[in-house]
């Protein structure tokens, strides 16, 4: 299509708006993309496959835009009606489908077909504006000017979304901001060209920044009412983080704590997964007094390993900084695990596990992985052979290690694959042997049948533990029973998790599908 030239005065000035209206857009365009993609991981699970099936669909919808755009008569007004419409769907994407998944219980359809319109609007803005950057008379290296301002605002958005983003907006926030920045471009833009813009654009301009400033002021309200329809009860803390959404809630005496909407604990069970989880490892171990726990930030885990008096040094080894100073700072909070992370004795390092296992240098009597469920090849890898391989590393020669392997009744093949991996993990003791394990599990009402495995070089089949008094669940004879599997739970085949294969993310989410989607 051959564009009449615009008679603009000044047609410097307006090429390079219009480049600063490239790196703009370019920066709202990837939020949207980002934005889309967490709420896709937090409410849909699996975040590799969301993540996957999100930019797939982006980039095939942008792919789309780009050849409907030719059908656009004038560049310039149709970038602005661009504009306008993605500070609405795009503006409004994160309220809509929270709102939408707390009425309703889905998202997928309102998720895929907004993220649809916003790709096909986004991949309209680069023909639009080069053919609009040509009927001003910026006729040299338009194209490929447009394109590398694009780029660079592609990579300041992905580096801004984790660090500066999410920390300081969250998803509802940042949808609606970024909504109000594709308007102020249109803003700007017909003020620019204010010649050749009518008077409709004009009025529905005004409505659509009205509506999303409304919106933006209106956040923290809309987080509030989607939080009261997603949770049973109060909502007393609820943060977006670079790493996950915190969210913890309370009736009565009854606490319990979400990470990206998936509950964690419950106040009135957790002792029955925390005892279980820490009291049969410390009480089989021949020696505790350096114990390592990787994940648990809430810090029940800590206070089940405290409870036993000749532990010298606890390590708490967990990504999020928020939750740990979360739970050891609040007044209330701290109160659930007895103040144990501003005890004297722990050391808490906010760092990625596996990267901690592989550097650090120390020896560790028990280790404890308290980590979240293998949904994805990320979380996978710290349930594979090679990341066991390193945690014996980190072991004493008498040490053992616990893991919290899922549920054996919803995920069973998950669950022994966990324990099959252990099972033929390296022996540094015995070169060529595998691990011994001891399988077992417990009740825990918030989750059902929740399962544990004990691995070490040597483990003490013949022990009896001897547990803390004052515990709430765990006796000698629930250890004996715990250790006991019913027909529908009892061992399968299940094939060892590696890091080339990564078959436990396959079984984990195909034991759950099939009981609950």
């Amino acid at each position: 299509m051959n564009d009449v030239p615009l008679p603009v005065s000044n047609p410097r000035a307006r090429e390079v708006w219009l480049l600063a209206a490239t790196f703009l857009v370019a920066v709202a365009g990837l939020i949207y993309e980002l934005i889309a993609a967490t709420i896709s991981s937090y409410l849909l699970g699996d975040s590799i496959r969301q993540f996957s099936l999100v930019i797939g669909i982006f980039l095939s919808a942008m792919g789309v835009g780009a050849w409907l755009s030719r059908f656009v008569a004038q560049p310039l007004t149709g970038f602005i009606w661009a504009q306008i419409l993605l500070g609405l769907v795009g503006g409004f994407m994160a309220p809509v489908l929270f709102l939408h998944y707390a009425a309703l219980g889905s998202v997928a359809a309102p998720l895929y077909s907004m993220l649809i319109a916003i790709g096909v609007l986004s991949g309209m803005e680069i023909p639009l504006i080069a053919r609009a950057m040509e009927a001003v008379g910026a006729f040299e290296n338009r194209f490929e000017n447009v394109l590398s301002v694009d780029y660079v605002g592609a990579l300041v958005a992905s580096v801004a979304f984790p660090l500066l983003v999410i920390p300081h907006l969250g998803l509802m926030s940042a949808s609606l901001a970024f909504g109000v920045l594709n308007l102020l471009v249109a803003g700007l833009s017909i003020y620019l060209f204010r010649e050749h813009v009518t008077r409709a654009i004009v009025i529905v301009w005004v409505l659509a920044l009205s509506g999303a400033f409304y919106g933006l002021i209106q956040s923290e309200r809309l987080v509030a009412i989607t939080e009261t329809q997603m949770f049973e009860d109060d909502v007393i803390l609820t943060e977006a983080t670079p790493y996950q959404q915190i969210t913890v809630t309370r009736y009565r005496d009854r606490t319990r704590l979400f990470l990206n909407h998936s509950i964690q604990f419950d106040s009135l069970d957790e002792h029955r997964y925390h005892e279980p989880l820490v009291h049969p490892v410390m009480s089989l171990a021949p020696r505790r007094t350096h114990v390592l726990i990787l994940g648990g930030g809430d810090g029940m885990a800590v206070r089940e390993v405290l409870r036993h008096w000749d532990v010298q040094t606890v390590t708490l080894v967990d990504l999020d900084p928020r939750v740990t100073e979360i739970f050891r700072d609040h007044a209330d909070l701290s109160l659930l695990n007895d103040k144990s992370l501003s005890d004297p004795r722990v050391e808490i390092q906010n760092a990625d596990a596996w990267q901690f296992v592989e550097n650090s240098t120390r020896a560790f009597d028990v280790i404890i992985v308290d980590l979240p469920d293998p949904k994805t090849v990320a979380l996978s890898k710290l349930y594979s052979r090679q990341f066991y391989g390193l945690l014996m590393e980190r072991l004493t020669a008498q040490g053992l290690v616990v893991t919290q392997a899922g549920s054996p009744f919803f995920a069973r093949q998950a669950f022994w694959s966990i324990a099959a991996t252990l099972e033929s993990s390296r022996n540094p003791g015995a070169p060529g042997q595998g691990l011994g394990v001891i399988p077992y599990h417990s009740y825990v009402p918030s989750f059902g049948e929740w399962g544990f495995v004990i691995a070490g070089p040597n483990l003490p089949t013949e022990r009896t533990p001897a547990f803390p008094e004052g515990l709430s669940y765990l006796t000698p004879n629930v250890w004996q029973s715990a250790q006991v599997f019913g027909a529908d739970m009892d061992a399968v085949d299940a094939e060892p998790n590696t890091m080339q294969s990564h078959p436990l993310v396959a079984y984990y989410l195909d034991g759950w599908d099939y009981w609950f989607r």
